[in-house]
């Protein structure tokens, strides 16, 4: 039988799937994350919460993190997820991290921890945090990457204790991983309050940050 006319079988819909088969979306780096945490024995990683265990996390800062993308306020998490982050002077906080909840995470592994005795994770991260206790917050010299590399120094991470600001805001970069895709700066579209000819509502990208999933 004859097509109709103007008729074209590259325009007809897509069948539907299968009864009982719905459209599955990708899953997002953290949810496969997450089942990585749990098959692995370890706690389990928690967004809603804001749980990420054995892990850097960082969000950005307002105003701040527009003009300069690479700078951001960054924390370390407890074995159980928990963020502690230098949030001020005299002031680490604990699960309530400073400017928001993360934007992205860097996972780290336990099994590179080289300090001894029981413990060695947490034990770094709560010695680290006290020890910020009685700093004053420095942006340039003394700040919340500081404190995360005293953690990581104390723990000896990688066998080493050489990290500082520098080696954090780069490994932060190249192997953060964004948490959620709604929670990613987005350049390419403008808020509803941007500025008409902000960099904001110019849709400028962003070269520091990794693409998605990075």
């Amino acid at each position: 039988m004859a097509e109709a006319e103007g008729s074209s079988p590259l325009l007809l819909p897509p069948p539907p799937p299968p009864p009982g088969m719905a459209e599955v979306e990708a899953p997002t780096a953290a949810e496969t994350d997450k089942k990585q945490f749990s098959g692995s024995g370890s706690s389990v990683m928690d967004v809603d919460r804001s749980r990420f265990p054995y892990c850097v996390v960082w969000t950005p800062i307002p105003v701040l993190t527009w003009f300069f993308p690479i700078i951001g306020h960054m924390g370390i998490c407890t074995s159980t997820g928990v963020i502690r982050d230098f949030a001020g002077p005299y002031f680490v906080s604990e699960d309530n991290m400073a400017f928001g909840k993360p934007a992205k995470y860097w996972k780290l592994d336990p099994a590179q921890v080289y300090a001894s005795g029981p413990n060695a994770w947490d034990t770094a991260v709560h010695d680290a945090s006290e020890e910020y206790k009685h700093r004053m917050h420095s942006l340039c010299c003394d700040n919340c990457h500081s404190h995360v590399a005293l953690a990581l120094n104390l723990m000896r991470y990688n066998n080493s204790t050489n990290w500082n600001m520098v080696t954090l805001c780069f490994f932060c970069l190249l192997y953060g991983k964004y948490v959620r895709e709604s929670r990613v700066p987005s350049w390419g579209t403008a808020p509803a309050d941007a500025p008409e000819g902000s960099p904001i509502s110019r849709g400028a990208p962003d070269p520091a940050l990794p693409p998605h999933g990075a």
